[in-house]
C-alpha cells in the first residue's frame, strides 16, 4: 500500500485553473503549496496517474518538498501548456462540495478508456464525461410522483453491466435487470443496452413584436444513418448542459453560440426524457423572447465542435406550415412551436 504523508512545496501555490474545476500548481515567491507526499507507488500506479494527468496536459517535474521528517525529493505534476490560466487560491473544501462527485464520475470514464485512447484524445472527451456526471446530479432531484408509481429503485433489481460496454466519445452500457411488475411479481431478467447521454438545453427564439421565430439548420448524422435523403435538419437551438451549469445558463449560451442571439427572457416549456426506453438524454426546453430584427440567414457555430449552422427567421405562421408539411421533422422543435401556438396571444400582449 502507498504511504501518504502531509507535505509542503515552498515557493509555490495551488490555485484554481481559471474557469475550470481543477487546480494548478504555480510558482509564487514566498508561497507554500500544501499537499501530500505519496510513497511506494508501483510502476502501474505511476502509469495510471500519468495517463490521467496527461489528459490535462500535466507532466511530472522533480522538486524538493518539506515533510515532518525533513526535506524529501519528490515529483509534482505541472501544466505543460499555457491553455490554463491561474485563478484564485484553491480551496479543497469548495472543490469537494461543488465538483467532487462530478470529478469522480468523469475520472472513472477517463480511466475506463486507458489502453484504448491516448491521454490527449481523452482530454477532448473530458467535458462530455463531466457533463454526463453533472446530469446525474441534476437527475437526483427527481420529479413528482402523483399519478405514476411512487416506488423507486427498491423495486428494480439492477444486476449491472454485462459484456463489454462501448466507451468512446459516446457510451453504450449493456445491462441486465429485473423489476417488480404492477401485479407485485418480479419480471423475467431483461438484457438490454442504454445510450448514456447528457442533459440538453433547447431554446426556440421568438420575437413577439415581429411574430417570428428563429430556426437553425445543420447537417445531422441520424438522418444519414436512417437512410433519409435530406440530412440537413431544421431544429431549435440546443446544446449540452456543461458540468456545473444551470440549464437556463446553457440555453442562453447556446443561443449566442448557435444563432448570435441574446435572449431577453426565457420561458420554461417543459423538462423531460427524449426517449426513456433506451437513452438517458434529458431535455430542458425553453422559448426565448428576443429581438430577431436582421437575424435571418446568419451563420454560426463553434469551429472546435465542427459546427456549421445557418439560421432562418420566419413568420410564425410559416413555421406552423412547415410542421404541417413535415419539413420540420425534429420533434423537440415541433413541441416548442406548438407551445408558442398555445400561448401566442398572451406572449404578444406582453
Amino acid at each position: 500500500m502507498p504511504d501518504i504523508v502531509p507535505a509542503r512545496l515552498p515557493g509555490h501555490a495551488v490555485v484554481w485553473a481559471e474557469g475550470q474545476a481543477f487546480p494548478l500548481v504555480i510558482e509564487r515567491d514566498g508561497g507554500m503549496a500544501e499537499g501530500v507526499l505519496v510513497r511506494g507507488l508501483s510502476d502501474e500506479d505511476r502509469a495510471a496517474l500519468d495517463f490521467y494527468e496527461g489528459g490535462f496536459v500535466y507532466a511530472l517535474h522533480p522538486v524538493n518538498v518539506d515533510t515532518a521528517e525533513g526535506p524529501h525529493a519528490a515529483e509534482v505534476y505541472f501544466p505543460q501548456t499555457d491553455r490554463w490560466r491561474p485563478g484564485a487560491d484553491w480551496s479543497l473544501d469548495d472543490w469537494a462540495a461543488r465538483w467532487g462527485a462530478v470529478t469522480m464520475g468523469a475520472a472513472r470514464e477517463v480511466m475506463d478508456r486507458r489502453g484504448s485512447y491516448d491521454a490527449r484524445e481523452v482530454a477532448g472527451m473530458l467535458p462530455f464525461f463531466r457533463a454526463r456526471a453533472w446530469a446525474e446530479q441534476i437527475a437526483a432531484k427527481g420529479a413528482p410522483q402523483t399519478v405514476r408509481r411512487a416506488s423507486g429503485m427498491e423495486d428494480v433489481d439492477y444486476q449491472g453491466v454485462r459484456g463489454t460496454p462501448y466507451k468512446g466519445f459516446f457510451r453504450i452500457d449493456p445491462f441486465r435487470l429485473r423489476y417488480r411488475r404492477f401485479d407485485g411479481e418480479w419480471s423475467a431478467p431483461l438484457e438490454r443496452e442504454c445510450f448514456i447521454a447528457f442533459d440538453v438545453a433547447l431554446v426556440l427564439p421568438y420575437d413577439p413584436v415581429l411574430d417570428k421565430v428563429l430556426l437553425i439548420e445543420q447537417m445531422r448524422f441520424g438522418p444519414i444513418h436512417r437512410g433519409d435523403p435530406a440530412p440537413w435538419i431544421l431544429e431549435a437551438v440546443a446544446g449540452v448542459v456543461d458540468a456545473g451549469e444551470a440549464p437556463e445558463e446553457a440555453a442562453r449560451r447556446e443561443a449566442v453560440e448557435e444563432a448570435h442571439v441574446d435572449v431577453k427572457e426565457l420561458r420554461l416549456a417543459c423538462r423531460g426524457y427524449a426517449s426513456p426506453g433506451y437513452t438517458t438524454e434529458f431535455y430542458h426546453s425553453y422559448v426565448g423572447l428576443c429581438d430577431l430584427s436582421g437575424r435571418d440567414k446568419g451563420l454560426a457555430g463553434l469551429d472546435e465542435e465542427n459546427e456549421d449552422i445557418r439560421s432562418h427567421v420566419i413568420p410564425f405562421d410559416q413555421a406552423m406550415e412547415l410542421v404541417e408539411t413535415g419539413e420540420i421533422n425534429a420533434l423537440p422543435l415541433v413541441m416548442l412551436i406548438n407551445w408558442v401556438a398555445a400561448r401566442r396571444d398572451q406572449l404578444r400582449a406582453g
